[in-house]
């Protein structure tokens, strides 16, 4: 987590530089970071299967003005002998939202790891386009009541595409009570492959009314500069047409 003789500076620099989304990170925060004198990390959860990883640490930071910020990183491999990639988010609810979705809608263990052989079995990495067309394996859902409106909200706020869903749609997610995140299916390549990153997630949600409806979100690195870029449809064809596009833009 820290290099033996690391400076505050150093660790800050360093942390932003790995992140994916460290662009994503408000401007005011990143201005508060100047002023940090010391810091301290520590691992806040992991899981571990099948040779993939999922870890999240806080990193806190003790501010001139006397205040303390926690940013929360969360390092992720999807197969043994990746390469980690590194997130980092201002809220903890982001980082345990950014976790749930890595393990298929399975909470990590609090400062713990699953044995190897315990995880999901539907971490499909592709890279072909043709592949893209392939129906998933039908998964059970494990629906959660955890505060699924605001879980719609933040799916909803992080999507960038033009067609995203709109007001009607954020209405109807008000009335959500339980949802379910699934992975169906990624690919993360490493540095000398292109780097490029493609994942699309399946959000079911349990309404009031007794009806299932679905975000389905992709998540790709397929942009100008290589960030991390999410689009969200309402409809599992239009995300993975989506999806197959950006494979091809490398």
């Amino acid at each position: 987590m820290n290099g033996p003789h690391e400076t505050t500076e150093t660790h800050i620099q360093r942390l932003l530089e790995r992140s994916l989304n460290s662009f994503a990170l408000p401007a005011a925060l990143i201005g508060r970071l100047d002023s940090a004198l010391t810091h301290a990390s520590s691992l806040s959860s992991a899981h571990h299967s099948k040779g993939r990883h999922r870890e999240t640490y806080r990193h806190t930071f003790l501010l001139s003005d006397g205040s303390a910020l926690t940013l929360w990183e969360v390092v992720h491999t999807a197969a043994r002998g990746d390469t980690p990639l590194h997130e980092l988010f201002a809220a903890e609810a982001d980082a345990r939202e950014a976790s749930a979705r890595l393990l298929g809608g399975e909470e990590p263990r609090p400062e713990a790891a699953e044995a190897e052989g315990d995880g999901f079995g539907h971490d499909i990495r592709i890279a072909p386009p043709e592949l893209l067309a392939a129906q998933p394996s039908a998964l059970p859902r494990l629906y959660v009541s955890d505060n699924s409106p605001d879980h719609a909200r933040r799916v909803l706020r992080r999507a960038e595409n033009a067609d995203r869903p709109g007001e009607e749609t954020a209405r109807l997610l008000r009335t959500a009570f339980a949802h379910h995140i699934a992975q169906v299916f990624g690919h993360w390549s490493h540095a000398e492959e292109g780097g490029s990153g493609f994942m699309l997630y399946e959000h079911a949600f349990l309404l009031l009314d007794g009806t299932e409806t679905s975000l389905w979100e992709v998540e790709h690195t397929a942009t100008p500069d290589g960030r991390h870029m999410c689009e969200v449809y309402l409809d599992e064809g239009a995300a993975r047409s989506a999806l197959e596009r950006r494979s091809r833009v490398r």
